[in-house]
């Protein structure tokens, strides 16, 4: 078994698209949208397949003002622990968020965490 895709609900989907567009070497597909239920949304391909989904709608985006229970992170696999380096440099560097520096933690991972541009938490590991 394998996931298949993990959803994002989000307040602003462009922003969100151009973000992991920018560091996470993913594809987009066409923008679906759905005008009776005002759901819009775009699938973000890695090369082996595995998918982020980010969703919006306006309602929905008025309940995202509290922190729901459930989704901790996720996490990105880079190749190494160099890869690693330079894309938090690279993502520090633009002006976002380092919550955890690069490190080897207790369980053994070489990592950092970084907060996408509304909150959501994603490890950088090997």
């Amino acid at each position: 078994m394998t996931i298949e895709h993990i959803a994002i609900w989000t307040r602003d989907i462009e922003a969100m698209k151009n973000f992991y567009l920018k560091f996470f070497d993913l594809n987009s597909n066409e923008k679906y949208y759905n005008p009776k239920k005002q759901f819009s949304s775009y699938f973000l391909s890695f090369k082996n397949g595995a998918r982020i989904e980010l969703m919006h709608r306006p309602d929905v985006s008025e309940i995202l003002n509290t922190t729901p229970l459930g989704f901790a992170h996720f996490a990105i696999s880079v190749g190494s622990r160099e890869n690693v380096d330079v894309l938090t440099e690279k993502i520090r560097e633009s002006g976002h968020k380092i919550v955890g520096e690069p490190r080897t933690t207790g369980d053994g991972y070489y990592e950092s965490v970084i907060e996408d541009l509304e909150g959501n938490l994603i490890e950088i590991t090997i």
